[in-house]
């Protein structure tokens, strides 16, 4: 298949990476110095479990200079960038084109569904930890690699025979992909630990150490994982997993000193996913009249200290 990834980061860019290395078509949608050492020099990942890797032969452009039309469009930028992802989608997607967002936000391919009719957005997320160490280099400090997709139940099912060839293509690729028969499940189950961890690592400036051991870190990051399994059982969803267990037994694997990107874009002055992580909670909360008084905490106090 033909890939397009905008977003050539730690996640697009680690997720291109495996798949340039497996044989296939890859374009990475960068910009500026990244952009630059990406075309002269190609990518390079240092993968704790797989070593460095030196990858020549993934391709990489802007944004206007893109000129295909891939099979497959992985959407991987930040949820603040959303609007140049569908504009990117608008332009470079065809009716056969499977593109799949796999932002840290649930529900980003609804979002993206309603600006582009005639197109097929589905869901999806990702389990990765990857960041860009240098332009043209990143790091994969973790070796999860998970790429979960599949369709809104309301949605119809017109490529679900490439979204299944997908599934096997990425698993030979050395990346755990698996076509999901409840995305919307699966999404906030991983949103239900993702989100938790930004949001509390953020308002207690704590790294993954302190989530592992009893105090107010770990009670936050608990009492946030709940509110998101309130608020899943009343939108309906059925969890396979009980959140809490899962996102303990998630961040007591993690190795020490490690930031979420959110802490790292708010620490830089710039922009993050702070609405998408943290207020679109609140705002479901009012949605669906579930009471999430721990994130409207940290919404509030995030609003005071003006983080976008």
């Amino acid at each position: 298949m033909k890939f397009a990834m905008f977003g050539a980061g730690g996640t697009g860019g680690v997720l291109g990476g495996y798949l340039a290395l497996a044989g296939h078509d890859v374009t990475l949608i960068a910009r500026g110095r990244h952009l630059e050492a990406l075309q002269k020099d190609g990518l390079t990942i240092e993968s704790a479990h797989r070593g460095t890797l030196h990858i020549k032969n993934v391709k990489a452009q802007t944004a206007e200079a893109y000129d295909e039309t891939p099979d497959v469009l992985f959407v991987c930028c930040k949820y603040y960038a959303l609007p140049d992802a569908i504009a990117f989608a608008k332009r470079a997607a065809g009716p056969d084109t499977l593109i799949i967002p796999i932002l840290n936000v649930f529900g980003t391919g609804e979002v993206m569904q309603k600006d582009l009719p005639g197109l097929t957005v589905l869901d999806g997320c990702i389990y990765i930890f990857g960041n860009l160490k240098a332009p043209g280099v990143l790091e994969q400090p973790q070796k999860i690699l998970r790429v979960i997709f599949g369709f809104r139940p309301d949605q119809a099912k017109c490529l679900e025979e490439r979204a299944k060839a997908l599934e096997k293509l990425l698993q030979d690729a050395d990346i755990r992909g698996h076509y999901s028969l409840d995305i919307r499940r699966d999404a906030l189950t991983k949103f239900g630990f993702v989100s938790p961890m930004g949001a509390a690592g953020l308002y207690h400036d704590a790294t993954s150490e302190a989530f592992q051991k009893e105090g107010a870190v770990r009670d936050t990051y608990l009492g946030l994982i709940r509110e998101v399994e309130a608020l899943g059982k009343a939108m309906g969803i059925v969890f396979e997993k009980d959140l809490v267990a899962t996102g303990i037994a998630f961040i007591d694997a993690f190795e020490p000193g490690l930031k979420t990107s959110m802490q790292r874009d708010v620490e830089k002055g710039g922009l993050s996913e702070f609405d998408g992580l943290v207020n679109r909670i609140v705002a479901l909360g009012e949605r669906y009249h579930v009471p999430v008084p721990l994130y409207k905490k940290i919404s509030d106090w995030g609003k005071a200290k003006g983080i976008r």
